[in-house]
């Protein structure tokens, strides 16, 4: 007798309980069970709700920025913001990291953690940015601060290394270095004007780097991520290194500027000698080069 729950092959799955459903539709998954391997497998994906949302987002930002390039404007201060945080080539890579880091989180809350975590120190940064740098610039921190930089990215490296239980807790910490880095970045560049449409443009461009890749990534999580995203931590540990070192090499020896014009030293003799300025003989013509031959005839035939 052929039973009517697994049907006739007998491989059909039973029935979802609420909270399964509530879960998966939350994280964008199917509410049926896919294939688990294969290309199957990647196909069941790209049809779920989930992907074409977090597609949709990653696709919407890199419209934003390929408008804002080839339509002629007046770049506005949101815009300036957005462009602004693509300039900071090492924290970019380092909040991609992020997003790798969030997307193989062991779970949802993981996930929201990292991103809440990185939003939560940009938001009250930029919101106190002044009392928090005066303090900082008078506590030992103020001496190195050019190293937070490498530190975030060496950090968001690292964190990806980190296995089990612990991954969640490095991915946070090195977004808080990120985020904090960052902020120092979008802080000191005072415009005078329009700072709040421009931090808000920062703002939203760093949130697009770390949210729409995780989410997307996060579609097709599975122990196969594993090893790429220790790869990409290798390389970010390498980029940190990098920059670090590079703030250490030694600057290249520039030849002395010419002297200003108000040190300038004329000298014209009275006796007639040839002016020197600024110690050496100036080359006057005397006229005796004059068309006509030597003596300065200038007669013609």
């Amino acid at each position: 007798m052929v039973s009517k729950t697994h049907g006739a092959t007998g491989d059909a799955k039973p029935a979802l309980s609420r909270a399964e459903r509530r879960r998966r539709q939350r994280q964008g998954l199917p509410l049926v069970e896919a294939p688990s391997t294969g290309l199957a497998a990647i196909r069941a994906r790209t049809r779920t709700a989930g992907f074409r949302w977090s597609l949709g987002l990653v696709l919407l930002g890199f419209l934003a920025l390929g408008l804002s390039q080839a339509i002629t404007h007046d770049y506005g201060f949101l815009e300036l913001g957005f462009l602004f945080t693509l300039s900071v080539y090492d924290l970019v890579l380092a909040m991609l990291g992020l997003a790798v880091a969030a997307a193989v989180a062991p779970s949802a809350r993981g996930m929201d953690i990292i991103f809440l975590t990185f939003l939560a120190v940009l938001v009250v940064m930029l919101s106190f940015f002044d009392p928090i740098f005066r303090g900082i610039m008078a506590s030992p921190l103020g001496e190195v601060l050019y190293l937070i930089a490498p530190a975030a990215v060496i950090s968001t490296g690292a964190a990806l290394w980190v296995p089990g239980r612990w991954a969640v807790l490095a991915a946070a910490v090195a977004a808080a270095i990120v985020a904090f880095s960052f902020s120092l970045f979008v802080g000191l560049d005072d415009l005078g004007i329009g700072i709040l449409d421009f931090t808000t443009g920062t703002v939203l461009c760093a949130l697009w780097l770390v949210v729409a890749p995780a989410l997307l990534l996060r579609q097709f999580r599975g122990p196969w991520l594993v090893i790429p995203s220790r790869i990409v931590g290798s390389w970010l540990v390498v980029i940190g290194f990098i920059v670090l070192g590079s703030l250490y090499m030694p600057q290249p020896e520039n030849a002395a500027p010419p002297a200003p014009p108000g040190d300038l030293q004329l000298i014209i003799p009275d006796d007639g000698s040839t002016p020197t300025l600024n110690g050496e003989e100036l080359p006057l013509d005397d006229g005796s080069q004059m068309d006509g031959g030597p003596g300065g005839d200038t007669s013609r035939p």
